[in-house]
């Protein structure tokens, strides 16, 4: 890795100044010479995120506390479909209004008398009152108070919290009337609004900014630059449980139904004393094309998930022969240009007999990404749960990896010594320079006299990653061609 590394040598240093001068005999671009000119912006370290103060959004299921979340954010983010159930998770967003900063909380629907993943579902939205500043209460004002609306004043006022009473789908002065009656509920003035189409929602955000404190009184600062980490994979493969056992509680969801998760959940985790954020996601499935409402959403939420993030570990079954599905997340978060983690979960499920076919499909099915580390976890038991702070950081660490531009170019020339591009049509690319433009992936440009082909691209990636490491990292390498300036 980076540290590893010898710093360049003089004769590092001579060659790439040899190799710049003659570089500039062919035409050049103003994009090249920006490049050559080390115009290059480092990412730099994230400070302390402030504790912004958390608004709860909470109500029985299909209410409208989703479209709500979506007006105050001004985005389509929160998963929205005209089904009760759709949200399961307590899900955090960041917000503003009237130039202040706040956490929006949108919940799964709060219902009395329930069992198996309702029951959970309503232990989520008591958490996020338990953990919010204030709550914003949402009644369906054309159905009217139900004993279940009657049941969650009760459990707020239990709570002690802050309550702002709105009362949704009020699209028109004729049904203001419906709003009146909330007031029976005991909890002041029922905000008449119309979430779906805006209507009241900026004087609701008001009030809400009235009773919400400046600063949490709840929340914890972010350490500084926590990195962000995805949790994916197909559905049902154990990804909500295994945030659930990183975090040591149950965070998120879990149920045997595949597609319990719809939206990313963002957790903090203290992992060997260093903070991460974990994002757990829905399952990806073949083709986002495939699928449709809130399943359709929510792939496009775990695509969004996968570009934040900076590294991603795909949980595949290693109890059962690897699918398309498995290749498809993982090309997914290649392409996005995150490294990457392959954990082999529910190894706890899988017999002797199968080891041998696992080794197989690996070889066979995963050999673009071999430089991905890979660990054997069970996230129902925590079993080598341990091992991924490891196999994360050396990822994130070829990620960040720089190499100088010195030893690049000693390094590619003793390879096209050895190894010359083959003739083609009589003619052989020469490689004039190459430089590393970027990271967070390792992106190499090499200017050539030539068309490279992908074979030999190929080639050089992985002579680059025997040399240099990169183990858990994409690399990108791009060829320009370049033609000698006319005298």
């Amino acid at each position: 890795m980076t540290d590893t590394l010898p710093p360049p040598g003089p004769d590092d240093e001579a060659r790439e100044r040899a190799l710049l001068a003659g570089l500039a005999e062919y035409e050049l671009e103003d994009e090249d010479r920006a490049l050559l000119g080390g115009e290059l912006g480092e990412p730099g370290a994230a400070g302390p995120a402030p504790v912004k103060p958390v608004l709860a959004i909470v109500g029985r299921p299909n209410v409208g506390k989703s479209t709500l979340v979506n007006r105050i954010l001004g985005r389509r983010e929160a998963v929205v479909q005209d089904t009760p159930g759709v949200t399961r998770d307590r899900v955090s967003y960041p917000a503003e209004w009237s130039g202040r900063d706040f956490t929006v909380v949108d919940t799964g629907g709060w219902e009395v008398d329930v069992a198996g993943l309702d029951a959970r579902v309503a232990q989520q939205a008591e958490v996020a009152v338990e953990l919010a500043d204030a709550v914003l209460l949402v009644v369906d004002a054309t159905v009217g108070t139900t004993d279940t609306d009657e049941q969650v004043v009760r459990m707020l006022r239990r709570a002690g919290k802050p309550v702002v009473l709105a009362a949704n789908k009020v699209d028109g002065p004729g049904t203001e009337a419906d709003a009146a009656t909330l007031w029976g509920l005991g909890l002041g003035e029922p905000h008449a609004i119309s979430a779906l189409h805006g209507r009241g929602v900026g004087d609701l955000l008001d009030a809400a900014m009235r009773v919400l404190p400046a600063v949490s009184a709840r929340g914890t600062a972010l350490p500084d630059g926590p990195r962000r980490v995805a949790l994916v994979g197909r559905p049902n493969v154990g990804k909500s449980s295994m945030l659930n056992k990183l975090v040591g509680s149950e965070r998120v969801v879990v149920d045997p139904t595949a597609g319990t998760t719809r939206d990313p959940v963002d957790e903090l985790v203290v992992l060997r004393d260093q903070p991460w954020v974990f994002v757990d996601t829905a399952g990806i499935r073949r083709r986002v094309h495939q699928t449709s409402g809130a399943d359709f959403y929510a792939s496009l939420r775990t695509q969004a998930a996968i570009e934040k993030a900076e590294v991603a570990v795909v949980l595949v079954d290693a109890s059962a022969p690897l699918t398309e599905q498995d290749t498809r997340v993982i090309t997914q978060v290649v392409e996005a240009g995150r490294a990457l983690v392959i954990a082999y979960n529910k190894w706890d499920l899988m017999d002797e007999d199968r080891r041998p076919f696992l080794e197989r499909e690996i070889e066979l099915d995963l050999v673009q990404v071999q430089w991905a580390p890979r660990v054997n976890v069970s996230a129902k038991t925590g079993w080598h749960t341990d091992r991924l702070v490891p196999a994360l950081t050396t990822a994130l660490e070829s990620w960040d990896q720089r190499i100088s531009t010195g030893r690049l170019n000693a390094f590619l020339g003793e390879l096209v010594a050895a190894h010359p591009h083959p003739l083609r049509g009589g003619k052989q690319p020469r490689i004039l320079f190459a430089t590393q433009a970027s990271t967070r992936p390792p992106r190499f440009v090499i200017f050539a006299t030539g068309f490279l082909e992908a074979g030999y691209r190929r080639f050089i990636e992985r002579k680059l990653r025997e040399t240099f490491g990169f183990t858990g990292s994409p690399i990108e390498i791009s060829v320009r061609v370049r033609e000698k300036r006319r005298r």
